[in-house]
């Protein structure tokens, strides 16, 4: 559903826009790759069908396909992130224990429903970082999580410096909460309603378990089975290595989700979460024959949107401010009337 703010107010010009897009993502990748220990790779725009390397999202998104006239007319889809396209990288360039590395993830998902915070066009930040066995637990992932929350406060405050007008709002540390402790405290509310709750309250929240099966029988959102470690607990009510970072956004007065990212499945959780989705014919892939095979390493990763980062620092209020894509004729008046343009 479209937001259409009250008095909205244009902080930047267009022209303008396009010089503070260029600050925002140069800032944030230099400082992101710094602090994680990431190095920048090519990443693919398509990859062949039937391989099991791209991502299911929320196990219902069609991704767009193509045949190949070179390849005998073999199928081949666009991306709808990396996460595991990445993990067979870590293995393929031997990258160490405790390093890593990101690429620019492109992507269109033609399933989405338009409005202030979703597109046809996807660009995100993918990366992932090899791990030890030993740091798969729920301190590393926190940490991981506090450090690119302060690349994150690092880039807000350069915003700041460059245009002073533009006043930060990020409070000054990330909150965490596991997401069926958030259904325990807002037992009558929907998830969604749920993150509105919390990220007005403390205004950056860190929600633990996405995908595993809470109190009341339902997870708080999907995850696909075979990249977060959604199940690793004995009581799966409090299950989860894996997360969404959530922001307040003032001038929608909405969540904001920024980021999904996680400890990766290791074998035992890739099984145990395959046989909870009823696709276990997935083993017979060969992401998954690598996976259970030991060819990769354990990792943690996820995507940071590129386009939300520069609309939520740049105080936009859709994103079509910050990226260019296809809208709905209807969206765009109203988006003109409000003051809201378009690239």
């Amino acid at each position: 559903m479209l937001i259409i703010p009250n008095q909205y107010r244009l902080k930047l010009l267009p022209e303008t826009t396009e010089e503070a897009i260029k600050l925002i993502k140069d800032t944030f990748q230099t400082r992101l790759a710094r602090e994680l220990k990431l190095r920048r790779v090519t990443a693919p725009l398509f990859v062949m069908s039937g391989t099991g390397l791209n991502d299911d999202l929320n196990g219902i998104e069609r991704p767009v396909t193509f045949k190949v006239k070179a390849c005998d007319n073999a199928n081949a889809e666009i991306v709808h992130s990396l996460a595991k396209w990445k993990r067979t990288k870590l293995a393929a360039y031997g990258i160490a224990p405790g390093f890593g590395l990101y690429t620019d993830m492109n992507a269109i998902r033609a399933d989405e429903e338009l409005d202030n915070l979703h597109s046809l066009y996807v660009d995100q930040w993918d990366w992932e970082k090899t791990i030890t066995p030993a740091d798969r637990n729920i301190d590393y992932l926190k940490t991981t999580v506090r450090t690119i929350y302060r690349v994150l406060k690092e880039t807000e405050n350069r915003v700041y410096e460059q245009y002073p007008h533009i006043t930060p709002t990020l409070p000054e540390e990330i909150t965490f909460i596991h997401a069926e402790t958030l259904r325990q405290r807002y037992p009558d509310l929907t998830p969604k309603e749920r993150e509105a709750e919390i990220s007005r309250l403390h205004g950056a929240v860190f929600i633990i378990g996405i995908g595993g099966v809470l109190g009341d029988g339902k997870p708080h959102d999907m995850r696909a089975p075979d990249y977060d470690d959604w199940s690793t607990e004995t009581d799966t009510r409090l299950a989860g290595l894996n997360g969404d970072i959530i922001l307040w956004n003032h001038v929608l007065q909405c969540p904001f989700e920024l980021s999904s990212m996680g400890i990766r499945v290791n074998g035992d959780s890739l099984l145990r979460q395959l046989n909870i989705r009823d696709c276990a014919e997935r083993t017979r892939l060969p992401f998954h024959r690598s996976l259970l095979s030991g060819e990769l390493p354990d990792s943690i990763g996820g995507g940071i949107g590129q386009s939300r980062l520069c609309m939520f620092l740049l105080q936009k209020a859709h994103i079509g401010e910050v990226q260019s894509s296809i809208w709905p004729d209807g969206q765009i008046e109203q988006c003109r009337l409000a003051g809201i343009e378009l690239l």
